[in-house]
């Protein structure tokens, strides 16, 4: 299937966004540094599966998803999309959700464990992104991937 976007004004401010090292996975990786620990950015741990970090010591495997692009339940978008593009939206916003549970079970079946962190949970309480991190390190947690915890 070929994609028509077609462009619009609404649009126009999504031509020029980062896919890595957005604002939340920096501020994230810094505090874990800080924090003493040493990751990997962007590896693939399995094939068809890049991890944001990895924390290869501990086989710690860290995605942080968008709240946009990853249709977070608090702050993703809850109307239908409409305008010319609206079927296209719709459908990359469930291919993304597919790749994510497609990239969590790749990573958990290659021995990873899998921590994923919402943005605003990163944004919002850095500690708390942290410590999950760390507890997941430890073996405390065992994360399902969905971003709650």
């Amino acid at each position: 299937m070929t994609e028509n976007w077609t462009s619009t004004a609404a649009g126009a401010h999504l031509a020029g966004r980062v896919k890595t090292s957005t604002k939340p996975e920096v501020v994230l990786r810094r505090a874990l540094h800080a924090a003493g620990d040493r990751f990997r950015l962007h590896p693939q741990v399995a094939r068809g599966c890049t991890p944001d970090l990895t924390l290869p010591r501990h086989r710690v495997a860290v995605f942080v998803d968008g709240c946009f692009w990853h249709s977070c339940p608090d702050h993703g978008r809850r109307k239908q999309w409409s305008g010319p593009n609206a079927s296209l939206w719709s459908a990359k916003m469930e291919r993304n959700r597919q790749r994510d549970e497609r990239s969590t079970a790749l990573a958990q079946h290659a021995g990873w464990t899998v921590v994923r962190l919402w943005e605003h949970e990163v944004i919002r309480d850095l500690s708390a992104a942290v410590q999950r991190v760390h507890a997941a390190c430890s073996g405390r947690a065992h994360d399902d991937g969905n971003g709650a915890g």
